[in-house]
């Protein structure tokens, strides 16, 4: 599957606040959270959307099989 790519910079623009998708990183790839309750209005406790949050996930209470619940959408540059 070809998926399309994205940059930081356009990455954070979807936080829900500039742009209504709330997209987050995590390895590289790119997973659109708009849909989930945990992320309201771009946040999600402490982290918002928009950002790579590959270094963030070792301090989180859940492993990174919170993302296999998603489907990747892109990949970031």
């Amino acid at each position: 599957m070809d998926l399309p790519v994205y940059t930081k910079q356009q990455l954070a623009l979807r936080n829900g606040q500039d742009k209504p998708q709330i997209w987050v990183a995590y390895k590289g790839l790119i997973y659109d959270m708009t849909e989930s309750r945990l992320w309201k209005n771009g946040k999600h406790y402490e982290h918002w959307a928009g950002q790579d949050l590959t270094d963030e996930l070792p301090d989180a209470p859940h492993t990174e099989a919170v993302f296999e619940k998603f489907t990747p959408i892109a990949k970031m540059i």
